[in-house]
């Protein structure tokens, strides 16, 4: 959509915002018919000069190793460092220098989000009708999983990815964080939930190069076998630049976005902070109120504004509502669905009177909270399942972190003599079919074997 058009939709300061003052822009859809996807602005996250910039990190992680790495550090994070790795002694005694009540926090979160993934553990299968087939899963070996730093701590990011790789079963789990900038060290808390997450490996390193270190390899850091977690966009750009090299997991895990969808019954003040909840992670983000009702839309919008200007968080917050931040109007329910879907939000939230009557309407989103009880915020910390969620419209083919990101499936197929043969003359006909000659005589042989009594 042009940005003129866009801009003769959005109504940010005006006619219908009335007297309201609000940093949230104002989109009106309602007099909108047919496809809405084109009537829907959006931030532009992977463009062509942070993929460069990414690239050349990459490439210079991939070639100078440690090297590189500690070169980046001093370049992006504005600090040097003697070592790439926090000592293990140094991650144990965090959880003695964090406060008591934060430590529960972490181990009353670390115990639901266990519990919950363990329920994702499903026993071999088998399968017989003409032979056996077997399927059972089988832990990768390593997992790298980026915790975002710099702005804020992110504990509960470390607990999200390492605790779904452990009870997946995988051996070695590495945690990269980037160094604070004014001591070069990571936040006890960020070390606190290590320990209780059972991390077997944590580096200062940030950024594009960690997710290189994690791909490649290099001196320090042994390469795993796939990738977690959430970041800004250069990390998120960076993991699509290495999946030829590693898997990645929750496809574009980028910056922050939520859609709250609202109607009368929605306490103004708890939709516009959850609103804000997801904006204050900073740039490039996305944070939508939805509504069909105008009133709804001046009454979330003030408290939007109220929050914000309250907020020490106020710069963060505005710079994401100012790019991304919208007030959509919409005819209907029916409406207000179809711009969620088209937006693929990480996080939905449906506020309203009757919120499970929308869930079956719901095809992209990822993670859905319904009613005014079910804030994201209970999703971000302790509601179980992982905060690690696809962005940037990939929930329309992606999901969410689940233990499954952290195992492959093997299949182990026996055939008795009679059960082959019996299937022999079905994959002759295949094999002739396809002109592959060598397919076909391996079913025959074993038929004729078998028919002429040599096996």
């Amino acid at each position: 959509m042009s940005s003129r058009a866009v801009q003769q939709l959005i109504r940010g300061r005006s006619r219908l915002a009335g007297s309201v003052r609000s940093v949230l822009n104002r989109l009106d859809l309602r007099a909108i018919d047919g496809e809405i996807v084109g009537h829907l602005p959006r931030p532009e996250i992977a463009g062509e000069g942070p993929v460069a910039a990414v690239r050349e990190i990459l490439q210079r992680v991939r070639s100078g190793g440690d090297e590189a790495l500690l070169a980046c550090t001093r370049e992006f994070d504005g600090v040097s460092l003697d070592s790439l790795r926090v000592h293990p002694t140094e991650v144990a005694a965090a959880l003695d220098r964090i406060d008591a009540g934060v430590r529960e926090a972490l181990g009353v979160a670390a115990s639901r989000i266990e519990a919950f993934h363990r329920t994702q553990l499903h026993p071999s299968t088998v399968y017989e009708d003409g032979g056996s087939i077997r399927s059972f899963a089988v832990p990768m070996e390593s997992a790298g999983c980026y915790v975002p730093g710099g702005r804020a701590a992110y504990p509960s990011t470390v607990l999200m990815t390492a605790i779904p790789a452990k009870v997946a079963g995988v051996d070695r789990v590495v945690v990269c964080v980037p160094p604070a900038r004014d001591s070069g060290t990571v936040a006890d808390i960020t070390l606190a939930a290590c320990a209780v997450a059972g991390v077997d490996e944590v580096y200062a390193i940030g950024g594009a190069q960690a997710i290189g270190a994690l791909a490649y390899g290099t001196e320090s850091v042994a390469k795993v076998d796939v990738i977690c977690g959430p970041g800004n966009k250069y990390v998120a750009i960076a993991k699509r630049e290495v999946a030829d090299a590693v898997g990645i997991a929750s496809a574009f895990a980028g910056p922050s976005e939520i859609v709250v969808v609202a109607d009368e019954s929605a306490p103004p003040a708890f939709a516009a902070v959850d609103v804000v909840v997801q904006a204050e992670h900073g740039p490039d983000g996305l944070a939508w109120l939805v509504c069909w009702d105008e009133s709804v839309a001046d009454a979330v919008s003030a408290e939007v504004m109220r929050i914000t200007e309250a907020s020490p968080r106020r710069s963060e917050i505005e710079s994401t509502l100012a790019v991304a931040g919208y007030a959509v109007i919409c005819r209907d329910p029916a409406q207000a669905l179809e711009v969620a879907n088209a937006i693929a939000p990480e996080h939905l939230q449906l506020m309203t009177a009757e919120p499970e009557s929308l869930v079956g309407s719901v095809r992209n989103a990822g993670a859905i909270f319904c009613g005014p009880w079910s804030p994201a915020s209970l999703g971000d910390y302790v509601a179980g399942p992982s905060h690690v969620l696809p962005t940037d419209g990939t929930a329309r083919f992606s999901s969410a972190l689940t233990v499954a990101d952290f195992q492959k499936h093997h299949h182990v197929i026996t055939f008795t003599p009679e059960q082959a043969v019996a299937l022999a003359p079905s994959v002759e006909a295949f094999a002739t079919a396809e002109g592959l000659d060598a397919h076909a005589l391996s079913a025959r042989l074993r038929r004729e074997a078998l028919e002429g009594g040599e096996i």
